[in-house]
């Protein structure tokens, strides 16, 4: 029996696993924002966010990798009161003038199963690149029901010192220790 080459090829098209590719997906600004905390001076937590953050996000989900890249617009900072807002944008702390941004930039994804669970990257902040670890506390990959495209969205923080990034003062009575959360949804490119 003569078996002809495309047959052969269909089959074995028909019989490989199907292998999911990298998808991209572009932030939701809507979505999307960056917060952060702190101590002041053992009064109170103050949270404040930053009203602009964008980034582009990678993953595969078959392959268990992925990648983030996010800017954030420092000089949209949201303190709640104009004044602080000023305050922070000054040169003791954000310095917005001359740094406008801060970044993450994603160097590895740690998974458990099919969810990531941390992202290792660099911080740059206020001209100054440290490595720091995004623990995930949730994820989600699926359908988006209102944009009908596949979508993800995550919640993800990390703490730093904010020494650390020559935005030091008033430490330790404000304090050092900052907590980053950032709460993002992406829709596939």
């Amino acid at each position: 029996m003569k078996v002809r080459t495309p047959l052969i090829a269909a089959l074995i098209i028909a019989a490989a696993p199907a292998f999911a590719a990298p998808e991209v997906f572009v932030t939701d600004a809507n979505h999307t924002y960056a917060r952060f905390s702190y101590s002041h001076f053992g009064y109170s937590t103050q949270l404040s966010r930053f009203d602009k953050t964008s980034g582009k996000i990678v993953f595969d989900a078959a392959a268990k990798t992925g990648s983030a890249d996010i800017v954030i617009d420092t000089k949209s900072v949201d303190t709640g009161s104009a004044i602080f807002n000023e305050h922070i944008q000054a040169e003791d702390f954000l310095d917005t003038a001359k740094f406008p941004t801060a970044t993450f930039k994603s160097t590895a994804v740690r998974f458990e199963g099919d969810k990531p669970v941390a992202i290792d990257g660099n911080l740059t902040l206020k001209g100054v690149t440290k490595p720091v670890t995004l623990a995930i506390s949730s994820f989600q990959h699926m359908p988006h029901p209102i944009v009908k495209k596949d979508a993800i969205g995550a919640n993800a923080s990390v703490t730093v010192k904010r020494s650390d990034f020559n935005a030091g003062k008033y430490a330790p009575y404000v304090g050092d220790d900052v907590t980053i959360t950032i709460a993002v949804e992406a829709i596939k490119e």
